[in-house]
């Protein structure tokens, strides 16, 4: 007498399927990779035109024109923007408006959306609300109420040459806080909704008090967002150059955007050379991207959704 046995199914069989499928490229996939493709070389094509024309002599590319061939690179201009410009005073100066900015916009919106957020205040979303609406207001319409604001405010000496807040860095520091604290308040509350309450809620048992719950829990909990943000921030402060020829007479205490005006001449300006100081111009937000770029990430994609 004879006995059969079924044939045992292999385990590697039904995985094989799923990783055909995933060898065959979708019409629909491949679309969107060559739309987002175009979209990232269009975004990119101006600054590899400026990098490209910056590495030629200006002879040779008014000559042959933008787009042709190279017949001769070289880091000449670069040196030359550096040194023609005087970028190390400006870029000094950026940094004493950028970094104390960065700073406050973020110490303060954190308070502000903790408390919005976190703490069961009357009328938290209506102060969310006004803090919100603060950035629909288009800024070139208070720039002449503020420099005549500015321009009587007064300040010591050792805080202000002019003993006024104009032409002073305190100007342009503040009016960067108040126009970006509204957009972080926005960014963080959200975030903060986001938290568990029962982190919270535990702490409170243990005798956590407000600043307790605010500097050692929920602020470690909000690195990511706050990396974001300080990214963005540094970024759009650091880019700016409206407040600071506004409310800024000495040409020595601009920021690093005004030394490029430096390297166009009375009758001539060689847009190779001026491609050159912008390439090093943009170099500082490149790094602090590429340093906070895994925080950055995580504060986009963190905070989405609720749950």
């Amino acid at each position: 007498m004879t006995t059969h046995t079924a044939p045992v199914p292999t385990a590697t069989a039904p995985a094989a399927a799923p990783a055909a499928r995933r060898r065959r490229a979708r019409p629909g996939r491949l679309g969107v990779h060559a739309f987002l493709l175009t979209v990232s070389l269009a975004f990119l094509a101006p600054l590899l035109l400026a990098v490209y024309a910056s590495l030629r002599p200006y002879e040779e590319t008014s000559r042959y024109g933008y787009f042709s061939l190279p017949k001769h690179l070289s880091f000449a201009y670069y040196q030359q923007a550096f040194t023609d410009s005087g970028m190390t005073k400006y870029f000094v100066n950026t940094l004493i408006i950028a970094v104390p900015g960065v700073l406050l916009v973020l110490f303060f919106a954190s308070f502000v959306a903790f408390a919005v957020s976190r703490l069961r205040l009357r009328g938290s979303i209506v102060l969310l609300m006004l803090f919100t609406a603060g950035n629909l207001l288009p800024q070139q319409v208070i720039v002449t109420p503020l420099y005549v604001v500015f321009n009587r405010v007064p300040l010591p000496y050792w805080m202000s040459d002019s003993m006024t807040m104009f032409d002073s860095y305190w100007a342009v520091i503040a009016v960067q806080v108040g126009f970006q604290i509204g957009f972080c308040v926005f960014v963080l509350a959200n975030f903060m909704r986001t938290l568990p309450q029962e982190i919270l809620e535990a702490a409170i048992v243990d005798g956590a008090g407000v600043w307790t719950q605010f500097w050692r829990i929920t602020l470690p909990l909000c690195r990511p967002a706050l990396a974001a943000l300080a990214t963005l921030q540094f970024t759009w402060m650091y880019n700016d150059f409206l407040w600071a020829l506004v409310f800024m007479s000495d040409g020595d205490k601009l920021p690093i955007t005004s030394a490029l005006n430096n390297l166009r001449g009375q009758f001539f300006t060689d847009y190779n050379l001026l491609a050159a100081g912008s390439v090093i111009v943009a170099l500082p937000t490149l790094v602090v991207f590429l340093l906070l770029q895994r925080h950055f990430i995580a504060g986009l994609t963190l905070g989405s959704s609720k749950g």
